[in-house]
């Protein structure tokens, strides 16, 4: 099998309503869509976004930039590819739009192999589990009422949901509080609600916030401050009993050991965009794994269930149901759990008729 072109189509995915947390403003996300078509029919999908699909051709022009090493290769040869693109932009760097379109084009090969093979990839990967906890992430937002957040708490339950985050980071730790406590009454004592700052706290902030949260038994705070201030967030988590969270910000295997070697999380959540694909996503699972860390995949989520399903320290994803309409197939809840698909490669095929109405020039 050799790919015989690389492709890419823009679009742009609107939010019902605007979205807020305590560092975005979101209307909706641009995404580019990746098509690695071969010599034997198969086509390897993938795709990488922006918020509000801002410098989306950015992405594109850096993922069609390597085309060269794309372009006649057998995809099977995916770590070989990953390598040569890793070698390559070294000079522009190791983080950002470069690792974006890295991740764009090993997880397309990866989704070629398996499809190749016939084979769902946590197969290939060697499979642990057929399903994966997982947790409602698309609603419970900064910007909602707290009537609102205690309406959507009860959708969620509807739909099968067992846990689910409400994001935080006011300024008054109090209306944090009010907010989260309103949640744990609506849903009761069963369901595991997650907190999350987005960034948005000094590490005394998050400390005072966290103490305040411990009561209303919250399973993890997640990025309680900057991912620039590592040290302060060491400093959260040996201050709190719950557990802190933290890792999507980072870029790379090397991003995710800073983060272990500064003891600054109890559960690593390694984003597929930004760990640079499929490839360097098994190795942060190993490096994890290593340090007896767990993890926790950030958003992607229909492509990280392959991951999901092989590695064996995974403990739940992120249920984010913004990328759904670019898809023909849906993901499936079960009692909290999500259904790993046994389809071949990702499992995840684009709607084209929906590609085509949410394309964008």
């Amino acid at each position: 099998m050799k790919i015989t072109a690389l492709k890419t189509r823009l679009t742009d995915v609107p939010f019902a309503k605007p979205i807020t947390t305590a560092i975005h403003n979101m209307r909706s996300v641009g995404c580019l869509l990746v098509y690695l078509e071969t010599d034997v029919g198969l086509v390897g999908q993938s795709y990488i976004f922006t918020l509000n699909a801002v410098r989306l051709k950015a992405f594109d022009e850096m993922v069609r930039g390597f085309s060269h090493r794309i372009v006649g290769q057998d995809p099977h040869y995916v770590t070989a590819i990953n390598s040569a693109i890793w070698s390559e932009i070294n000079p522009t760097g190791y983080a950002g739009v470069t690792v974006s379109a890295l991740s764009a084009l090993d997880t397309a090969c990866w989704d070629l192999v398996g499809k190749s093979a016939d084979r769902p990839l946590h197969h290939l990967f060697g499979a642990c589990r057929d399903r994966i906890r997982t947790y409602a992430s698309g609603g419970l937002w900064l910007s909602q009422s707290i009537d609102e957040l205690v309406d959507e708490a009860a959708i969620f339950l509807n739909q099968g949901f067992r846990a689910m985050k409400v994001r935080v980071g006011n300024k008054d730790p109090r209306k944090d509080l009010e907010r989260v406590k309103a949640v744990r009454e609506a849903v009761g004592p069963s369901i595991e609600i997650l907190a999350d700052a987005n960034q948005a706290l000094t590490p005394k902030q998050a400390i005072r916030l966290g103490r305040m949260l411990e009561e209303l038994d919250i399973g993890w705070l997640e990025e309680p401050v900057s991912v620039h201030d590592l040290v302060g967030q060491a400093e959260v988590r040996n201050s709190l009993d719950m557990a802190i969270a933290s890792g999507e910000t980072e870029w790379t295997r090397f991003g995710i050991r800073n983060t272990i070697e500064a003891r600054a999380a109890d559960v690593l959540m390694p984003d597929l965009q930004r760990i640079g694909g499929l490839t360097e996503m098994r190795r942060v699972a190993a490096l994890a794994e290593a340090y007896c860390l767990p993890i926790s995949t950030h958003i992607f989520t229909e492509h990280s269930l392959c991951i999901a399903g092989s590695a064996a320290n995974c403990i739940s994803v992120e249920h984010m149901p913004w990328y759904a309409p670019l898809f023909r197939e849906e993901m499936e809840i079960v009692d909290g759990n999500i259904l790993i698909p046994t389809r071949p490669g990702t499992g995840f095929t684009f709607d084209e008729a929906a590609v085509t109405r949410l394309a964008i020039d």
